[in-house]
């Protein structure tokens, strides 16, 4: 089994920064693929970024060149880092990975961008 655990979510002005971190329970973290995911209200979960296990990054079209996704194997830690944040990246934001057939989501971290 894998625990999750988001942190760093807040209140930001537009225009502003977060960094979010998801820690990870166990000795498997460094053979885990980490993603982040949003879900704003009334909508569907989606895909944020993207991380393997030798750090190949991939990320949704909505960030791209806004958000940088990285892991530290050392701290078992996978981190989004939020720049340039508009109203529409309000949402909970959940780090999930997948260890053989199961899925396992944090708790997830609320990030308001409000002026």
């Amino acid at each position: 089994q894998v625990q999750l655990v988001e942190s760093g979510g807040g209140l930001v002005q537009p225009e502003g920064s977060l960094r979010l971190s998801c820690a990870a329970s166990g000795a498997m973290f460094r053979f885990l693929g980490m993603g982040w995911y949003r879900q704003a209200p009334e909508k569907q979960r989606e895909l944020v970024a993207f991380i393997t296990t030798d750090s190949s990054r991939t990320y949704a079209d909505s960030v791209k060149g806004r958000f940088t996704i990285s892991r530290d194997n050392t701290k078992n830690t996978v981190y989004l880092q939020m720049d340039s944040l508009k109203p529409e990246d309000t949402a909970v934001y959940y780090c999930k990975t997948r260890l053989g057939l199961y899925d396992y989501w944090g708790q997830g971290t609320q990030v308001t961008v409000s002026s």
